[in-house]
């Protein structure tokens, strides 16, 4: 019996080995029940420990701030400002009259430019003054306009005796003033609340821009502006003009399709309840010659009037300095049409054709209310000539272009 009890408590005790392996996995699940526990949410602390907690985080954070800029300064001791932050400050706080000095650059290479050359050393003769007309011709002041200062140049030099290069550049100067100076006329819009202007111009002259930059502009003068999103044939035309209401922070009355002439008139009521000040009224772009496309828009300035019997205030056409003499010929189509009140010339930075105002100014001298000499929102102001002229014409270059080129 002794050998069999002993057998039996052998095969009792054999199991004991065999739980080992049975405890390794309950091992290894205490960890995961361990971070499971860790991760279970504990209770929120008192709003006086938060209070604690959140000061010493700031003192760690300031003390930390303070260590990092230490370091940062340790390690890198010739971290300065950088030379270029103000020269882009400086750019960034451009003038307008050096904004418009950069934009005539090549209508004053053209003209200035070829004032120098034709000059040199040459004495002031006859043969200058035909060389200098072709040169005039050449910057699109028309022949009226040219023959204009040519004749008053003629009459300056004998006179007063001209002989320098800088003399012929400021008697140039002056009788070009004295041509476009009648075109000088701001835009006051006091007379009428909501003062309606209505814009036209063909495809591609930037008059959506311009509407965008007028408003930006009558904002800054302390004058509410309301959108009409009036060409509804140019697909984009509408969210164009969204987006422009959205960066004045401008409402903008528009429809997905529909007659123009309805979208006008109802933004002129909406003005008229929210009394808005200025009433920005975009139409389609459409050429001279589309007979069709005219006299919808004449149906557009029909309705404005019935709107308001007194508008619309002002009728501005927004023209493309690159086109050059053709501008005549779309402010006398687009006056017979709808009666032009004013006139705005864009793009004179992207053109040596800035001469053209003075062909307006002979030829078509409607009032030129605006000029745009760049993309910025600000690049769109009121035309004075006096700033026009100085711009065009650098004092003191007449001599030194002309030195400079009889040193070649």
């Amino acid at each position: 019996q002794a050998p069999a009890q002993a057998a039996e408590s052998l095969r009792e005790a054999e199991p004991e080995p065999r739980r080992e392996p049975a405890s390794e996995p309950l091992a290894a699940i205490e960890p995961v029940q361990a971070r499971v526990a860790a991760l279970e949410p504990e209770p929120e602390p008192t709003t006086e420990l938060v209070a604690e907690a959140a000061g010493a985080a700031e003192v760690r954070s300031e003390a930390e701030t303070e260590a990092e800029g230490q370091s940062e300064a340790e390690l890198e001791p010739e971290a300065e400002p950088e030379p270029q932050r103000p020269a882009a400050a400086a750019v960034a706080k451009k003038s307008w009259t050096e904004r418009l000095k950069a934009g005539l650059a090549r209508t004053r290479s053209q003209i200035g430019g070829g004032l120098a050359s034709l000059f040199g050393l040459r004495k002031i003769d006859e043969d200058l003054l035909e060389e200098l007309e072709s040169t005039l011709l050449m910057a699109d002041c028309g022949v009226d306009a040219t023959q204009h200062l040519i004749d008053d140049l003629r009459r300056r030099w004998k006179r007063d005796r001209l002989e320098t290069a800088d003399q012929l550049q400021k008697a140039l100067a002056d009788g070009l003033h004295e041509i476009i100076a009648p075109l000088e006329a701001p835009l006051d819009v006091a007379g009428h609340r909501p003062f309606i202007i209505m814009i036209a111009g063909v495809n591609g002259s930037g008059k959506t821009t311009s509407i965008g930059k007028l408003a930006k502009y009558f904002q800054a003068h302390g004058k509410s502006v309301l959108l009409a999103a009036g060409d509804t044939f140019r697909a984009a035309a509408r969210e164009q003009l969204m987006t422009w209401g959205e960066r004045n922070n401008v409402t903008v009355v528009a429809q997905d399709s529909g007659d123009a002439a309805a979208v006008i008139f109802d933004a002129i009521n909406a003005a008229r309840a929210r009394k808005i000040d200025v009433v920005l009224a975009d139409t389609a772009g459409r050429l001279p010659t589309q007979l069709h496309l005219m006299e919808e828009i004449a149906k557009v300035r029909r309705v404005i009037a019935k709107a308001d019997p007194s508008g619309p205030h002002e009728v501005l056409l927004v023209l493309d300095a690159n086109i050059g003499q053709n501008a005549l010929a779309q402010v006398k189509a687009f006056d017979k049409a709808i009666g032009v009140t004013g006139l705005v010339v864009t793009k004179l930075d992207g053109t040596a054709k800035g001469g053209v105002l003075a062909a307006i100014a002979r030829q078509c001298p409607k009032p030129l209310r605006f000029i745009g000499v760049g993309e910025g929102i600000d690049d769109l102001q009121p035309f004075k000539a006096r700033e026009f002229v100085d711009a065009l014409f650098e004092p003191g270059a007449g001599a030194v272009k002309a030195g400079a080129e009889a040193r070649r």
